[in-house]
């Protein structure tokens, strides 16, 4: 004890104030829920804070409060058997938040406890709500519920029509090293982690939930122009999607999403797992995930660009998918990979005066990985900025019908367009039963340049279809490509731009017709 006593003695002040525990029951903190613990947490904050730092403890109990501002140097400890309530009173929350940081640096939220949103949702009729990207599944399901004599029932939040603030769990701005540990974060009733501009950020063991059949809105994490965020051991499986990369500018200017890990995650969303945001207004680069789980999932990696900005350098590897179709509000098709580029206004139909040129999507590889799904897996760029240089690399994909679903539109397993630099290399596409009628091809490709298809495997799925089809394909190579038994024509080649197309060394003796030359294109297509 006296050695402790002399160390402490000894130490630094700072190390000393970093050292002291601020118990919020010390504060005036019940432990019921029924109480309102805000003014004994935020006093510890306080008090931690303007002592240079240390740990504010909440031991087991259950706190309820509204939005709680952090402060630099301070570890917010939250511990085993102790839960951390968002207040359902509106009038509780100053900033859209139950834990709410701006410009503060080094703090800690940790613990083995819980951090609840209290989330609930109704059902209740879709009515004039409107949403142009899952605009195609509405109609489709409106269609069921008509024949049926059934309005068309969808998940709000409660109070949705009078409700003016839903808070995040976590919302950070501008923070410097940050971590998040070991907390379990459920019901959530807007995005459960959202840091804007913040720099060495860590999020490591943390388990997020929200109802994957009702949780609208509430993500589980969605890092803004954010630098050096590293995301580990984690489990999210959540209602709307789980990790969203952003850059936007929601709380400020549209900054640089950069320098990102995902590594021994599971993720599980009734929209996208992993999406890099449709709202990327400068850019998302240099991300690399790996060792990551993506289960039950309506979409599992989407690269949606609508308001100009570009993604790049991304290496995505060594992943397993599942996904299956979701309810018809929910963004994806079931389907393993999505890449779309367009413009604010070909998404909603609506004008935007002065948006600017369509995205870009440049150097991506995605390798290693075991995929299954319903939907079509759409790799698409746009006429005015081709997807470039990306690669699928030992790619298996399965894809399933569901005969049940309202919603099944699925007719390729793979389609790819407006790309140049691509290459897929030991790609195979295996058609899993039940089959659907509407089954064709297992790789369609239009309007790409500089193709390399290496080692592909596949069959159609549909007599008189190909297994692959090419259509305005300018320059490629098929080479060391099998074509499977009950494959009536491996490749088919159609459009007036398709020329200088290579088959080297293949195995198409299993085809009853290797490749044929059609519908527009010359003659001369292929090279000899």
């Amino acid at each position: 004890m006296r050695v402790l006593l002399l160390a402490m003695l000894l130490a630094p002040a700072s190390a000393a104030a970093a050292a002291r525990i601020y118990d919020i029951k010390d504060y005036g903190a019940t432990g019921r829920k029924s109480g309102d613990a805000r003014p004994a947490i935020q006093h510890a904050l306080d008090a931690a804070g303007a002592a240079g730092g240390g740990t504010v403890y909440l031991p087991p109990g259950e706190y309820t409060s509204g939005t709680l501002h952090l402060r630099s140097h301070v570890r917010l400890l939250i511990d085993s058997g102790a839960t951390l309530y968002a207040s359902l009173d509106g009038k509780a929350f100053d900033k859209a938040a139950l834990l709410y940081g701006e410009g503060v640096d080094n703090i800690t939220i940790e613990g083995r406890g819980t951090v609840d949103g209290q989330a609930s949702y109704v059902w209740q009729d879709n009515g004039s709500f409107d949403d142009a990207l899952i605009r195609e599944n509405m109609l489709l399901a409106a269609a069921l519920a008509k024949a049926q004599g059934k309005p068309l029932m969808r998940s709000f939040p409660a109070g949705f029509e009078k409700e003016t603030m839903y808070p995040h769990l976590i919302l950070l701005l501008r923070c410097k090293d940050v971590r998040i540990a070991g907390l379990s974060f459920v019901r959530s009733r807007s995005w459960t982690i959202n840091p804007y501009a913040c720099e060495r950020l860590t999020i490591d063991g943390v388990y997020i939930q929200s109802s994957l059949k009702e949780a609208v809105w509430a993500d589980g994490i969605d890092p803004d122009g954010c630098k050096d965020v590293h995301i580990s051991n984690s489990t999210i499986e959540t209602g709307d999607d789980a990790i969203v990369l952003w850059s936007s500018n929601i709380y400020g200017p549209p900054l640089p999403c950069e320098n990102i890990t995902v590594t021994n995650c599971r993720l599980s969303s009734a929209s996208s797992a992993l999406k890099f945001c449709d709202g990327n207004m400068n850019c998302i680069r240099h991300v690399t995930v790996d060792n990551t789980v993506i289960r039950d999932s309506n979409r599992g990696i989407a690269f949606m660009l609508y308001d100009g900005g570009y993604v790049s350098d991304v290496v995505l590897s060594n992943l397993t998918i599942e996904c299956r179709r979701h309810d018809w509000f929910w963004w994806g098709d079931g389907d393993p990979f999505h890449f779309e580029i367009k413009r604010r206004s070909e998404v909603d139909g609506q004008p935007h005066p002065g948006q600017p040129p369509a995205g870009s999507i440049r150097n991506v590889l995605i390798r290693n990985v075991v995929a299954h799904g319903q939907g079509t897996s759409t790799i698409h760029g746009h006429p005015d900025s081709y997807l470039d240089g990306v690669s699928l690399d030992n790619i298996k994909l399965f894809l399933s019908n569901d005969p049940d679903s309202p919603l099944q539109k699925t007719v390729d397993a793979l389609q790819v367009r407006w790309a140049r630099n691509l290459k897929l290399r030991d790609v195979e596409v295996i058609w899993d039963k039940p089959a659907a009628a509407k089954w064709r091809s297992a790789l369609r490709v239009e309007d790409a340049r500089d193709l390399e298809l290496d080692g592909f495997r596949g069959r159609p799925a549909a007599v008189g279809a190909s297994a692959v089809a090419f259509k305005n394909v300018d320059g490629a190579t098929v080479r060391d490509s099998n074509a499977l038994p009950g494959t009536d024509l491996f490749l088919e080649i159609a459009g007036a731009m398709s020329r200088g197309i290579r088959l080297i060394g293949n195995d198409l003796g299993a085809a009853k017709t290797p490749y044929r030359v059609g519908a527009g294109a010359k003659d001369d297509a292929v090279a000899q």
